[in-house]
């Protein structure tokens, strides 16, 4: 009977120090959702894109993708991202949505536009390139090598 008192207390030891490490890797794995303002991009199509997804400036998350919805009018995917209140943008911006790698995971990369208007909560970034999967590109690629062989023909 005396060893339940000493389990007991290094159950709650082993713990502590769990949960001590859970918090801990959610603070460095920068998994916390940026608070700020809000803008909107449509995007065709988002392969793979996730809410909790990170926006990035040059690399540097600036926001986070906080919903995802379909307009069921143009069938578009809109993406409300969060982003921090010390970052303003220009209007002309440009949201792309790109990957880590062939297998990474998904963000959205805005390019900095150079117009003096700055976006505000609630505004929608017009000028997005659209998610290109690996068969677009070997596709593009394809249809370039294909097209310079018959017109050099011709």
């Amino acid at each position: 009977m005396n060893k339940r008192p000493m389990e007991t207390i290094m159950g709650i030891v082993v713990l502590v120090v769990a949960a001590f490490f859970v918090y801990f890797a959610y603070k460095v794995s920068d998994l916390q959702v940026v608070k700020g303002y809000e803008v909107t991009a449509r995007f065709l199509k988002v392969g793979g894109l996730n809410v909790g997804s990170d926006v990035r400036i040059n690399g540097i998350k600036v926001g986070t993708v906080v919903a995802q919805k379909l307009d069921t009018e143009n069938y578009d995917a809109e993406i409300v991202m969060s982003l921090a209140s010390d970052i303003k943008l220009p209007k002309d911006s440009v949201a792309a949505i790109v990957g880590d790698g062939l297998i990474g995971d998904k963000f959205i990369k805005i390019e900095p536009g150079h117009e003096k208007e700055m976006l505000q909560n609630g505004d929608i970034i017009t000028n997005v390139k659209d998610f290109k999967t690996i068969e677009d590109m070997v596709g593009e690629i394809i249809f370039m090598v294909t097209d310079n062989g018959e017109s050099s023909a011709q």
